[in-house]
C-alpha cells in the first residue's frame, strides 16, 4: 500500500467517523461558512480557558476531504495555546491531511475548515478582545487562503 493510499484511508476514516462532531452551547468562538462551488458547509464552535482551546466541535456536510479536514483540525487544536491556533497556515492543514497536490477545486474543500477557524478567530479577536490590528491580520490571512 502506497503512502497516498494510506492517506486516502485516513481521510475516509475521519469522514466516516468524525472526531469532535457536534455543537457547544454558548461557545467563545462560533463561525459558519460554505463553499458555494461544491456545497460543502461547515460550522465550528470553540471554547477557550486560560488562553487554550478547552473544547472544540464542528458540524457540517460535504465531501470527504472537507469533513475529514475539519475533524483533523479539531484534533490538532484541542488543548493548544490560542497563539498556536492563530498562526496555523494552509501548509499546516495540507500536511496534516497528507495532501499536497490538490487541484484548485479540491484545495477549497481541504481549507474550508481553516477558513472557518480563521474567520471565527477574527470575530473573537475583533469583537471580544478589541484588538483590531491583530484581527485585521487574521482576516487578511483568511481571505487569502484561496
Amino acid at each position: 500500500m502506497s503512502s497516498a493510499d494510506i492517506y486516502r484511508e485516513i481521510i475516509l476514516d475521519y469522514y466516516r467517523n468524525p472526531r469532535n462532531y457536534g455543537k457547544i452551547e454558548n461557545p467563545d468562538i462560533s463561525k459558519k461558512d460554505s463553499n458555494p462551488l461544491c456545497g460543502d458547509e461547515l460550522e465550528m464552535h470553540i471554547n477557550l480557558k486560560d488562553n487554550k482551546v478547552s473544547d472544540v466541535k464542528f458540524t457540517g456536510k460535504g465531501c470527504a476531504i472537507s469533513q475529514a479536514s475539519a475533524s483533523m483540525l479539531t484534533e490538532l487544536i484541542m488543548g493548544k495555546d490560542f497563539d498556536f491556533v492563530k498562526k496555523l497556515t494552509k501548509e499546516d492543514i495540507l500536511e496534516n491531511l497528507g495532501l499536497h497536490d490538490l487541484g484548485p477545486a479540491r484545495i477549497k474543500c481541504a481549507l474550508l475548515s481553516l477558513k472557518v477557524l480563521k474567520y471565527g478567530i477574527y470575530s473573537y479577536v475583533s469583537d471580544k478582545l478589541k484588538d483590531t490590528v491583530s484581527a485585521d491580520k487574521i482576516k487578511e490571512e483568511a481571505s487569502g487562503l484561496f
